[in-house]
């Protein structure tokens, strides 16, 4: 389940939520959204699995 990810994300990465939606998805309230049963498609599903392996990559890399 997606928001399990983002949750254990920004549990890493001390990341609020706000901040995780906006630059993952161009929304700040996708984890609130996530949370209250909003189902993400498939489309945006790869784009935060994108942004939150590309952000881990980063991290290691300096």
């Amino acid at each position: 389940m997606l928001i399990r990810k983002i949750e254990a994300f920004m549990r890493q990465t001390k990341m609020p939520q706000t901040k995780f939606g906006r630059l993952a998805a161009a929304d700040p309230r996708l984890v609130d959204d996530l949370r209250k049963g909003r189902t993400p498609g498939s489309r945006l599903e790869r784009q935060v699995e994108h942004f939150m392996n590309k952000y881990r990559e980063d991290l290691h890399a300096n």
